[in-house]
């Protein structure tokens, strides 16, 4: 069985905010704080996974994905507020 994707938000040293997806959260986070990954975030490090959600296909995150990026700094911080009272 295929793992789902997950679409996830990473809080910054530097406060502020990256957004992407991968079949292996703890694995992509542990490349990020080794400074294997995302170029973005290499020069700024990893404060916190600020947010994260499932999606069945490649396909549906990566929508989901940009649908993320266009929300404001403001929307995307409410993103865990509302995570946290599910």
């Amino acid at each position: 069985m295929r793992r789902p994707w997950t679409v996830y938000i990473l809080r910054c040293g530097d406060g502020t905010l990256y957004t992407g997806i991968t079949t292996d959260l703890e694995a992509r986070i542990r490349r990020h704080e080794s400074g294997r990954g995302a170029k973005y975030v290499r020069g700024r490090g990893v404060a916190a996974l600020h947010h994260w959600e499932t999606c069945a296909t490649r396909s549906a995150a990566l929508r989901r994905e940009a649908q993320i990026r266009r929300l404001s700094r403001a929307q995307k911080l409410a993103m865990n507020q509302l995570r946290s009272h599910r």
